[in-house]
């Protein structure tokens, strides 16, 4: 028997080879190219939304013009932050603001009940001097009273609201007029208790 050496030959198939980037000169081409690479990039999309957890929005127009989209969690959400990228970053400082504007508020807060303690000694001191008889009184009480009620005075005057740490302070002296009456008729003015 006779040797016979077969050789195959390969069939001449080009394979996956690199494609030129330039526009593609035949319509018909080019439709085709379009819609098969579009899947591809919606597809590129969606795993990297599935894997990654990215939200992404994707605008398309064909070469006939016409739109195509793509966006997860949905386009409009994604379009809309981008326009108002400001949304990312009120997230990001969100936590910091609100701590700060809870010790803020926390701080007025307290000064307010100190100040409602005050304005309740003041009341306090006010109507046990709404018993007093201004005729019955003596010189000392008088004095006494002059300087209880000027103590009262300095008591019901709030800091200006540069001195606060918030404008939106409390003035607790509208209460009170300079001329209070305590009791019996009488009123009490700065002359009347000069005597």
């Amino acid at each position: 028997m006779s040797q016979q050496v077969m050789t195959w030959k390969k069939k001449g198939s080009v394979g996956r080879q690199r494609i030129r980037m330039a526009k593609i000169e035949k319509e018909s081409h080019r439709q085709v190219t379009f819609s098969k690479r579009k899947a591809g990039l919606f597809k590129k999309a969606s795993e990297l939304c599935t894997l990654c957890g990215a939200e992404v929005a994707i605008i398309v127009y064909s070469p006939a013009k016409k739109p195509f989209s793509f966006g997860h969690p949905n386009l409009y959400s994604v379009l809309d932050r981008y326009r108002n990228n400001a949304s990312s970053l009120v997230q990001q400082k969100q936590p910091q603001e609100n701590e700060a504007a809870r010790s803020e508020l926390s701080f007025v807060l307290s000064q307010l009940e100190e100040e409602k303690k005050k304005k309740g000694e003041a009341m306090r001191k006010s109507s046990e001097m709404a018993k007093w008889s201004v005729e019955e009184m003596s010189l000392l009480q008088l004095q006494e009273m002059k300087s209880a009620l000027e103590d009262l005075r300095n008591i019901m005057v709030v800091p200006s609201p540069s001195s606060c740490s918030s404008s939106s302070y409390m003035n607790m002296s509208s209460d009170f007029s300079s001329n209070y009456s305590f009791g019996y008729g009488h009123a009490f003015s700065e002359s009347q208790m000069q005597m």
